[in-house]
C-alpha cells in the first residue's frame, strides 16, 4: 500500500496563510509547478536553496508513493531588469555586453544551472519548458484576455487591466495587498504613461529598435510579459487547476499575483490549490541576490575559492546545512554554520556505515517503530526537515549504543532502522555518502600507484616484484588486467 494512504501530509498554503491537509485533485497523482531561473548569469547559492527546497518536497512526495509531474520552467526571454514592464531584457543585455547571441547566453547559463543542481544532487523535473518555446500559447492567452475585456492594446503593447479585474476579484488575494497599497508602491517607470492605471502589468511589449529578442504578434513585433509564461506553461502541462505552485518568497508579489489574475480570466478558475514559497538565504545580513552583488556561487564553496569561508565544503555538507532550516525560514549563511553542519553530516554517514556492523538479539530495547513514526510526523508537518534531522540524530545514538552493546535490537527492528534511516537520508534529504566516495577515490589512487610500481619492475625485468604486487592485490580482491592500452583493475 502506498505510504500516502497512511500519512496525513499538511502543507503551509501561502494563499490561506495556514497549514492545510494535502488533498491532490486526483488521488495518487500530484501536479507541481515551480518557477525556474532566468538564465542570464551563474546560479548563486540563494537560488540553489529555493530549488533544493522543492527538490526535497518532490522527493518526499515520490517517497509517499505519489506519481508526481514536476514542471520547472526556464525563463529565456521577457524578464526585464528590476522585474519591471520597461527597460532591457536581462538576457539581451548580457548578450549585448558580451557581443554574443542571446541564445548563447541562454545555453551557457542553462548548462551551468543543470550542472550545479546535479552537483548538489537535485533530481531533474519531469518537464522543463522554456518561455521562447511557448510564444504561441502566450499569444493565444492574450487574445482571450483581450476578448473578455480585461486587457487593452496601447501603442503595440498589451496591458492587463488590474482595476477592472479587481471589481469582481481580489487582486492581492495571495500577497494580502489591496489596490491602494499597490498604487502607493508602484514605481515611476519609463513608458508607464501607456498604462491606464499604474498597477496594470504587461502581457505583451512592443520591442523597440534595440531589443534583440522579438516575435511577431497581432499587436506588434515584440515579446511576452514575464508573468505570462508561467500561466501558459503550467496550464499546458498541468491543466487549468493543479495542486502545487512553488517559488521563492520574492515572487509572491507581483509575479504570482499576476499569474493568478491572468489565469483566472483566461480559464475562469483559480489556477492553484496550494501555493508554496521558500524563504531567502542571507549573507552579510542582507538577502543573497545577483542584482546587489551580495552572493556566493556554489562552486566557490566546493573549491574554497572565496573570501567568506574558512575552507572548502562538499556539496552534501552544503546541502545538509541548508536542510537544517525549514524551507519557509530565513537562513543565515555563515562559515561557522557550515562547519557545524559538516560535523553533523560526517556523524550521520559514520552511523549509516555502522549499521552493517550491528549484531542482533531476540528482542529490542529500543522502540524503533515509534522513532520511525516521529520521522514521518516531522515530514508530514509541512516538510519539517530540522525536526526530521533531530530524529535522525536519535538514530545515530541508537547505532552507537548498539555497537557498544549497551542496547539490543531484533532482526526485524534492525531492518526497519536500516531502511528508514537510508530512505530519509538519501531518498528524501538527497544526501550522498561522500565519505565512501572519498575512500573509493583514495583506493583508486593507491592501486594506480602500485600499477605504476609494477610497470617499473617489469621494465627492469624484476619479475618477482611484478608478480608479488599482482598477487598481493589479488588476495585483497583487486584484479589486474594487462592490455594494449596499459593495466586496468577491478574490485571483486
Amino acid at each position: 500500500m502506498e505510504l500516502y494512504k497512511t500519512n496525513q501530509l499538511k502543507i503551509y498554503n501561502s494563499l490561506s496563510k495556514s497549514k492545510e491537509i494535502f488533498k491532490p485533485l486526483i488521488e495518487g497523482k500530484v501536479g507541481m509547478y515551480v518557477c525556474g531561473p532566468t538564465v542570464y548569469s551563474n546560479v548563486h547559492l540563494g537560488n540553489v536553496r529555493t530549488f533544493m527546497s522543492f527538490d526535497m518536497i518532490f522527493r518526499y512526495l515520490k517517497h509517499l508513493g505519489y506519481k508526481v509531474r514536476y514542471v520547472r520552467n526556464i525563463t529565456d526571454a521577457g524578464h526585464l531588469e528590476n522585474d519591471a514592464d520597461a527597460g532591457e531584457d536581462r538576457i539581451a543585455k548580457k548578450a549585448r555586453l558580451e557581443e554574443i547571441e542571446p541564445m548563447e547566453v541562454v545555453q551557457r547559463y542553462t548548462v551551468d544551472f543543470h550542472e550545479t543542481l546535479q552537483t548538489i544532487n537535485n533530481l531533474p523535473p519531469s518537464i522543463e519548458p522554456t518561455a521562447t518555446g511557448h510564444i504561441v500559447e502566450q499569444i493565444e492567452i492574450i487574445k482571450d484576455i483581450i476578448e473578455k475585456g480585461f486587457a487593452y492594446v496601447e501603442n503595440g503593447s498589451v496591458y492587463f487591466d488590474v482595476l477592472k479585474y479587481n471589481e469582481k476579484e481580489h487582486y492581492g488575494i495571495l500577497s494580502g495587498r489591496n489596490i491602494e497599497d499597490s498604487i502607493h508602491n508602484t514605481r515611476e517607470l519609463d513608458g508607464q504613461s501607456e498604462k491606464k492605471n499604474p498597477q496594470d502589468f504587461a502581457l505583451w511589449k512592443k520591442a523597440d529598435e534595440r531589443h534583440i529578442m522579438r516575435w511577431p504578434s497581432p499587436w506588434s513585433n515584440g515579446f511576452p510579459g514575464w508573468h505570462l509564461e508561467c500561466s501558459a506553461m503550467s496550464t499546458k502541462y498541468l491543466g487549468e487547476t493543479f495542486d502545487i505552485h512553488g517559488g521563492g518568497m520574492d515572487l509572491k508579489f507581483p509575479h504570482h499575483e499576476c499569474e493568478i489574475a491572468q489565469s483566472k480570466v483566461n480559464n475562469g478558475v483559480y489556477p492553484v490549490n496550494y501555493w508554496m514559497h521558500a524563504n531567502m538565504l542571507i549573507l552579510n545580513g542582507q538577502k543573497m541576490a545577483k542584482s546587489t552583488g551580495n552572493y556566493i556561487l556554489p562552486n566557490e564553496i566546493f573549491s574554497g575559492d572565496n573570501k567568506i569561508l574558512s575552507k572548502a565544503f562538499s556539496p552534501s555538507a552544503t546541502r545538509f546545512f541548508m536542510l537544517q532550516a525549514n524551507y519557509r525560514s530565513i537562513l543565515d549563511f555563515t562559515s561557522a554554520g557550515l562547519e557545524a553542519s559538516e560535523k553533523g553530516y560526517i556523524k550521520l554517514m559514520e552511523a549509516l556505515s555502522g549499521l552493517d556492523k550491528i549484531e542482533t538479539s531476540k528482542t529490542s530495547s529500543i522502540a524503533i517503530n515509534a522513532w520511525k513514526q516521529k520521522c514521518y510526523d516531522a515530514m508530514n508537518d509541512d516538510f519539517n526537515t530540522p525536526v526530521l534531522i533531530a530524529h535522525l540524530f536519535e538514530a545515530v545514538k541508537f547505532v552507537n549504543l548498539l555497537l557498544d552493546k549497551k542496547e539490543s535490537i531484533s532482526v526485524e527492528d534492525l531492518a526497519t532502522l536500516k531502511s528508514t534511516f537510508n530512505a530519509f537520508v538519501f531518498d528524501v534529504l538527497g544526501l550522498k555518502n561522500e565519505l565512501q566516495e572519498d575512500s573509493s577515490d583514495k583506493l583508486s589512487g593507491v592501486v594506480e600507484m602500485l600499477i605504476a610500481m609494477r610497470k617499473d619492475a617489469r621494465d627492469n625485468k624484476d619479475w618477482a616484484m611484478s608478480d608479488k604486487i599482482r598477487d598481493e592485490l589479488a588476495i585483497l580482491g583487486i584484479q589486474l588486467k594487462d592490455g594494449k592500452e596499459g593495466t586496468t583493475f577491478s574490485v571483486n
